[in-house]
């Protein structure tokens, strides 16, 4: 099974693919953004994706980072880009190293240092924004920014010809407008995080939800997890279109999961309630 049965989705008219599993696998995809998030066990449909975010190092997130470099350079792709915190890069150079010398070919890659509060431009108007989960001492979380240049209120009514002269004498015309599309969590439970205004405001959420048991808490302190009590405080604060929860348990059946969803949410939140892994929620399909 894994990374071969991937579930595919679209929310807010962005296309998403990727498999998770507490514990044995986590890849989600947005391919028309050109970004993964985490590697797994690099599913093949994502090898062709330029760059990869890692929230953090943990085998289930890494286990084929080096294949999903490899497999780019085995089939005439270009390197991809890797993204992670800059306190493992020199860990994921070695890493390549090593196979270099095991495989015979080091897979090139692009890798990336990032620590909270930089950027990354994936294409012009597509930012990536870094910052501090709470799992690792180095996990990141990262949010897909839209960035549009738009022209000033007082400017709006102006010929084109008037605008070019504006701009050509120096006239500060337009503003920054951020649209946060996708913020992606990885492994994390409570941190400062929750109040940055682009998780809040991004049109969909993708963060873990570990645990469901009332009897879980400890496990959920313990590993640093998110527990379905946290979210169900949280959750009511943001503004998303969509949430969608990933890294499930294998201990909590989806179906019991959505139950308490619907029993713990009003409404109006669990309605913007996914399953990464729900085969039957109506905006996936299996694979």
């Amino acid at each position: 099974m894994g990374s071969h049965r991937l579930q595919k989705l679209s929310l807010s008219d962005i296309k998403i693919e990727g498999y998770s599993v507490a514990g044995e696998e986590t890849a989600i995809g947005l391919p028309e953004l050109n970004v993964c998030f985490d590697v797994g066990k690099a599913p093949d449909s994502l090898l062709a994706v330029d760059n990869l975010f890692i929230s953090h190092t943990h085998m289930d997130h890494v286990a084929n980072l080096a294949y999903y470099c490899s497999q780019r350079d085995f089939r005439e792709m270009a390197p991809g880009t890797v993204l992670l915190h800059e306190s493992k890069c020199g860990m994921v150079e070695e890493l390549l190293d090593f196979w270099g010398r095991f495989d015979g070919s080091r897979p090139p890659a692009n890798i990336i240092g990032l620590t909270a509060g930089r950027e990354y431009e994936i294409r012009r108007n597509l930012i990536a924004f870094a910052f501090d989960t709470n799992h690792t001492p180095d996990s990141l979380g990262y949010t897909i920014i839209d960035r549009r240049q738009k022209l000033k209120e007082e400017y709006l009514e102006l010929e084109g010809q008037e605008i070019a002269k504006l701009r050509k004498e120096g006239k500060d015309i337009t503003y920054t407008l951020n649209v946060p599309l996708v913020t992606y969590l990885g492994d994390t439970m409570s941190g400062d995080f929750q109040l940055l205004p682009c998780v809040k405001q991004s049109k969909i959420l993708i963060t873990e939800c570990t645990f469901f048991e009332e009897d879980h808490h400890d496990r959920a302190n313990a590993g640093k997890h998110f527990h379905i009590d946290h979210l169900v405080k949280w959750l009511p604060e943001l503004e998303c279109e969509h949430i969608l929860l990933t890294h499930l348990s294998r201990r909590t059946h989806i179906g019991e999961a959505k139950k308490i969803i619907n029993q713990r949410l009003a409404p109006e939140v669990a309605s913007k309630v996914v399953f990464m892994m729900d085969r039957f929620n109506g905006h996936a399909k299996n694979e």
